[in-house]
Parts: C-alpha cells; structure tokens; sequence
C-alpha cells in the first residue's frame, strides 16, 4: 500500500506505523483498508485499533489542511500468553483460562504448573490438561481464550452405618452350596443338621461403622469426613443379644436361621421323616424339614422355608418362605380339572428343587431348577435358571412362564418343537401403571402449587396486621409442605423410570446350548418366536423390539 510503512523496533516486540500523505492513493484509501492491511501483514500482533484511527484521522486531516509532513503511530506490539486461575465457590475446583499469545511468548507445561502452586493450588492438579491446554494455545488464534478445568478436589467420603452381617446362611444358601464329604458326592443325610442351630449359636454379628474418608479442596483444605454410626441391633423372634457382647445376636432356640430385609431371627422347625396318608398333612407356624418323601395329594403349609431331602409327588407346597426340595417334584396335568396341575409350590420366597414335571409354580422370588423343567407353569416374580448357577445348563420346555427377570438355561424348548412360551408383561405393566399414577399426582400437585405460589406472591404487596401473621405462618408452612411433596413425587417418578429402563434391562433369554423352534418370548405386544434352531443363543429387548445375538 502505497504511502503506508510499517516498521518493527526492540527485536519486533513493537510495530509502528508511518503515513506519508502525499503519496497515499486517496481513492482506495480509508480508515478499514488500513486496519485490513496491517491486520494482513503482522496479524500475530496485539493491534491498538484506536491509535490507528487517530493516525486516520491525523491523514485526513493533513489532506484537508494541504500538509505533507508524516504521521507517526506505535500501533502493535506482542504480548505474551496470559494465564489466569479461577476458583469455584467452596475451592473444590479451579479452572485455568488462558488467553493465547500475540506474538509473544506462549505458556509451556513447565511455567502453569509453576503458576498453579503460585495460585495456591496444592491438590488434585491434572499435568495432563495442563499439557493439553499448552499444545492447544500453542496453535490457537492469537486472542483466543481457552477455559478449562484442570484441578479438582476430592469430596469426603461419608463413613457408613454399622452393618448386619449373617454369620449362617439361609437354608437356601446351604442348599445350593451343599457340604462336601468327597470330590465326587455331596452328604445330605444329616440335612436337620446342617440347616439348623442350636440354642447359643452365634448367628448374626453387628459390624463398627467405618470412619469414612476426608476430602481435601484444591488449595490444599481438608474436608472431615462423617463417621458412620452405630444402629441399633433388635432380637428378632428366637434369637437374644449377647450379655458379653452387645453386637453378637445368638439362638435362643434349636431351629432354621432365617435373614431377610435387614432382620434376623430364628424359626422353630417341625422335623419328620416323611408325608404321608400315615402321618396327615402339616400345618405349621414355623419351619418345616422334610427328611423322606411327600405321597400325592399330602399338603404341606408353613410360615417359615419348607425343605424337603426327597421327592415330591402330586402336592400341595406352601411357604411363607423359601422351599427347598433337594430331589424331584412332579405332577400331572389333566385341564378339566378346575385345578389342572396335581403338583402345586407356592412360596413368598425363592423355590429350589432339582427337577420338576407337571407342576404349578408360584414364587415371590427367583425358582431354580437343578437339572430340568417342563410341562409346568410357572409365575416369579424374580429370575428362573434351570441348571448351576454358575453355569445354566439345564432344560426347559413346554412351559408357560410369567417372570419379572432373566431365563437362563443350556436348552430352550424341544426338538419336536413343542411350545415354550415366556411373557414378561406383567411386571413392566405394574411399573408402568406406578409411573402413570405418579405422573397424575404430580401434574395436579403442580398445578396447586403454581395457583398457590401466585397467591403467597401477591400476599407479599401488603402489610400484614399483626393479628393475622400467625395464620400467615400456617400459610407458609402448608405451602412449604405442599412444595416438599411435589418434589418427593418428583424424585419418586424419576425412580420409577430408573426401574423400568433396569426391567427392560434385566428381561431376556439365555440359552448357552441350544434354542429350538417353538420358543416364544412376549412383552406386551411385542412378541418373538424362534421359527428355527439357534445355536447358543441370547434374546433381549432393546429399542422397543425383541433381538437376537449370538452368545
């Protein structure tokens, strides 16, 4: 550009600028196509845009007044990176913002780190973003600001509450984790005693609080962390505290240890060799050890977890908690019978037996089946496995299953193609019905509180007599109530879509050998039906639709 000179002093750290107005072309020249041209050739400078306007307006006005002498400016000069720290509120957290150089001097790993301990940053700094922030301002737009966050501080890790640890298992445990006597086969004979205790046995120990873990802030602060505390240990029915030990809970009587929900208690358990014809049914408030069979049409009903070391034939299984049937159950089918399943076993609990034919299955918690299931009915509310537990493989056909988790097991369906058909409706439907009563409370509680807010705010305009401000009070409490319920079902919504994505979650089919044709899965009405045999096979629900994958 013609008339227009730019010259760097102190090792190109200034700029100047120099107008010579009479050889300026004045048709093409203005106050923009002077910032564009120094912009253009020295763009890496931090440029003072208002001294290049003065020395604008300077030419113009030497145009005007017919002078020729030159007009001189510093106009750029490089500036070095600029660093800056930012706190959060409660020093939990700094940013590094870092404002990239002109030109100057750009800011090395080496120089933030050494300005973070300056800043007073004494824990939780991140060398890597600090690095990253280096290299990415390295190459930035001279100007550009670049924020990010590159210390952190560690909250207090709250200590947690003493804890109630089972020093016997369930029945249920010991069943599916039998005592060994050799490699090779697993003694049941003495099966009373190795589910039962004795009056003073030690069955539930009370553990200390943990102390938790302190925090610390960025500028190097400690956080203390709060203590657990200690909660009260209750006796359960059969069961007393310890006189030397306050946090030991031991048998009162002889019977089956039972822990559930948080509590612990002790069960006395009807023991007999057998049910049959000679011995009657049994109907018992406790629990109840089978050492022999149950003979067809025997009825058994107890409060507590029934086992059985033996066969089951044609019964009636009640339980108020788990059932335990070391051997078989079976039962026939006749479906003009008002009750079509001879073998019925309803437990509040989970259900075990080693293989089950013919039979109506009704259980609160998961079923599982040693060795083989079919032409049952069945109806859990947990998950179903048919085999080990840590290796399903088992058979299941010709079934009709209502269940609320996973299926697991080696086989799926039959060769011949007979029927197994799985609906897991029932569960999602109960969920979804929670959800929408929710929903409905909410959107009325809300539109409560909205009038309700309307109406404190316009209370608020006036002076309230003095006679009338207890009333006022109650006013406001029963707004604030009415606020800590709206957000309560609020939070209870969001729990309930949590469960119903972890239901859609958890429902599916494994089969770690084989998937016949005749399998049907449902959820609502979405349906699968295998029309072909699969390999080892594993269908879930995603995106609305049942799918396939190879496992």
């Amino acid at each position: 550009m013609r008339g227009i000179y730019l010259s760097t002093l102190d090792d190109d750290r200034y700029l100047d600028l120099t107008i010579q107005p009479d050889e300026v072309e004045v048709d093409s020249f203005n106050e923009k196509a002077l910032l564009d041209y120094i912009k253009e050739k020295h763009a890496d400078l931090y440029l003072f845009d208002e001294t290049v306007r003065i020395a604008f307006k300077a030419y113009t006005a030497a145009i005007r007044n017919e002078t020729t002498d030159p007009i001189k400016e510093r106009i750029a000069e490089k500036r070095d990176a600029v660093i800056k720290f930012i706190f959060a509120s409660d020093d939990m957290s700094a940013n590094l913002e870092i404002t990239a150089a002109y030109g100057g001097k750009h800011a090395t790993p080496t120089y933030l780190i050494s300005k973070a301990k300056h800043a007073g940053i004494e824990k939780g700094l991140s060398s890597k973003r600090l690095i990253d922030m280096a290299t990415r301002a390295r190459v930035a737009k001279p100007g550009a600001v670049l924020n990010e966050l590159v210390a952190k501080g560690l909250p207090p890790r709250q200590g947690k509450n003493s804890k109630m640890v089972p020093l016997v298992p369930n029945a249920l445990e010991r069943i599916l984790q039998p005592q060994t006597v050799s490699s090779s086969r697993v003694d049941m004979r003495d099966l009373g005693e190795i589910i039962c205790v004795k009056p003073g046995t030690e069955i539930l120990e009370m553990l200390p609080p943990t102390k938790g873990r302190n925090g610390y802030t960025v500028r190097g602060g400690i956080i203390d962390a709060k203590e657990g505390e200690w909660q009260k240990l209750k006796a359960g029915e059969g069961t007393y505290i310890c006189d030397s030990n306050p946090n030991i809970l031991r048998a009162e009587i002889a019977g089956m240890p039972k822990f559930k929900d948080g509590k612990m208690w002790v069960d006395e358990t009807f023991m007999c060799k057998g049910v049959n014809i000679g011995t009657g049914n049994i109907n018992y408030d406790g629990a109840v050890i089978v050492n022999g069979d149950v003979t067809e049409k025997m009825k058994i009903v107890a409060t507590g977890d029934v086992t059985i070391n033996g066969f089951v034939e044609s019964a009636h299984i009640e339980s108020g908690g788990d059932i335990i049937i070391t051997q078989g159950a079976m039962g026939k089918y006749d479906e003009n019978e008002d009750q079509p399943y001879s073998g019925t076993l309803i437990a509040d609990g989970s259900i075990h037996l080693e293989h089950g034919q013919g039979l109506h299955i009704i259980s609160n918690g998961n079923v599982t089946v040693g060795k083989q299931l079919a032409y049952s009915k069945v109806k859990c509310r947990g998950s179903l496995t048919i085999g080990p537990l840590e290796n399903p493989n088992g058979n299941l056909f010709a079934c009709e299953i209502q269940c609320q988790e996973a299926i697991r097991s080696g086989i799926l369906g039959a060769i011949s193609g007979s029927n197994l058909f799985i609906d897991f409706s029932e569960g999602f439907n109960l969920l979804q019905e929670r959800i929408d009563l929710v929903d409905e409370l909410l959107e009325e509680l809300k539109i409560h509180v909205e009038r309700h807010q309307k109406k404190m705010s316009s209370l608020r305009k006036y002076t309230i007599p003095y006679e009338l401000r207890t009333k006022l009070d109650r006013l406001i409490g029963k707004y604030r109530d009415e606020r800590s319920m709206l957000q309560q079902l609020i939070r209870k919504s969001d729990m309930l879509r949590v469960a119903k994505d972890r239901y859609i979650e958890q429902i599916q089919l494994n089969a770690t050998k084989k998937l016949y044709p005749g399998v049907v899965v449902k959820l609502n009405n979405r349906t699968w039906k295998a029309d072909r045999e699969y390999a080892a096979a594993r269908i879930h629900y995603h995106d609305h639709q049942w799918q396939y994958d190879v496992l």
